[in-house]
């Protein structure tokens, strides 16, 4: 494929993980508002929030099979026209289980997309043979901070469900514009591999790797979905933040997140992947107990920005390897793996901090980090490393 078109297909690609984060921030911050006209009690309100997730996990196993019978790119669109349309309905819900039930269809085209469009982001990696695979989800991070600042502007003045219905529309044509380049466009066909390399990704020890850069991504999205629920509380109830400083906890974290899948691509063109993740995964264990034990608002929050920064590349390159080692299979894999961590993150910091303490449940992002870490060198020698290749 020429370079014009695959840098297209970059833009394009770009564009979908934009559009993906800013839906999804966008919906995000007028859950009070929908909480309010459904009436719902927290409870209830927390059973109809995990239609979301649901819906993402049983998804994205089907959209992994979606993406190898007709391909990544009419899948992406498909799926991003769901997610576009899907996130108009909770406003037009009146009671939890029917907000449930439209969140799963939200989060089914959530998951799906997500598969999607990691998937094209893996041929496209591979064929460009270089390590782009931050900047897409830095496009990411990036859409989700304009969402949310977004709504925060427009919540006094548009309802939600005015707000909303214009996500479908930015959606749908975002959608339309970056579509056409990817219906368009065939996915880049992967370099070949050499008889070496075929035989190490082989049968049962492929997936058994793909697995395990899986369980890389859900260490990371653990401390992601904890860090969203639970760093201002952390903050406000622990150091006596106000309420304003508190909420400066995630901004902190998810800018430095951000900061660094922006520079992704340099330090893994100097590092490798392998490195990466071990030093990512090192990086992330400090600033989270930096974040969790300080004494301190100021030094917290010095913790939070660290733990981002150390966490930044993880679930990137840990999907970028999956699919490059299985496909649309191994994104399936390792996304399901990924999500089930930012759902199963939440609810664990939760258990932990009635049993023990919050700073205490807050050490086990540091402890998954570690794992990370520890995965990270076990497996090194099965990353597709370009250290110094550019």
């Amino acid at each position: 494929m020429p370079g014009r078109s695959l840098t297209a297909l970059r833009v394009a690609i770009t564009a979908f993980f934009a559009l993906d984060g800013f839906i999804f921030a966008g919906w995000v911050v007028r859950i009070p508002d929908i909480k309010h006209q459904t009436h719902a009690s927290a409870g209830a309100l927390g059973l109809a929030l995990l239609g979301v997730s649901a819906g993402a996990v049983l998804t994205m196993t089907l959209t992994g099979r979606l993406c190898r019978r007709y391909g990544s790119h009419p899948v992406t669109v498909v799926c991003m026209v769901v997610l576009s349309l899907s996130v108009a309905l909770p406003p037009l819900t009146h009671s939890a289980p029917a907000l449930g039930a439209v969140l799963l269809l939200f989060g089914a085209g959530y998951g799906g997309v997500n598969v999607a469009f990691n998937s094209a982001a893996v041929d496209l990696v591979a064929a460009s043979r270089r390590p782009i695979m931050p900047s897409f989800h830095a496009a990411f991070s990036l859409g989700g901070m304009v969402g949310a600042g977004l709504g925060g502007l427009v919540a006094d003045d548009l309802s939600p469900t005015r707000h909303l219905l214009g996500l479908t529309v930015v959606g749908l044509l975002v959608t339309a514009v970056a579509g056409r380049t990817l219906l368009r466009c065939e996915p880049p066909q992967r370099p070949e591999r050499t008889p070496a390399q075929a035989a190490e990704a082989g049968g049962g020890k492929r997936r058994g790797v793909v697995v395990v850069f899986g369980l890389v991504a859900m260490c990371t999205a653990y401390g992601e979905g904890a860090m969203a629920d639970w760093g201002a509380l952390h903050l406000q109830q622990d150091l006596a933040a106000s309420a304003g400083t508190a909420a400066a906890g995630y901004a902190c974290f998810a800018l430095a997140m951000t900061i660094g899948r922006l520079t992704g691509t340099t330090l893994l063109a100097r590092l490798g992947r392998a490195r990466t993740v071990v030093a990512g995964g090192t990086v992330a264990v400090a600033g989270m107990l930096l974040g969790a034990l300080a004494p301190s608002v100021w030094a917290a929050l010095a913790g939070f920005a660290v733990t981002g920064l150390g966490l930044a590349n993880l679930f990137p390159v840990a999907v970028d390897q999956a699919g490059a080692l299985a496909g649309a299979s191994g994104v399936a894999l390792a996304s399901t793996l990924g999500y089930g961590g930012m759902l199963l993150g939440p609810p664990a910091i939760g258990f932990m901090a009635d049993w023990f303490s919050l700073p205490t449940a807050l050490t086990s992002v540091a402890a998954l980090a570690a794992v990370a870490t520890v995965l990270g060198l076990a497996t090194r020698h099965a990353f597709t490393d370009t250290a110094s290749s550019g």
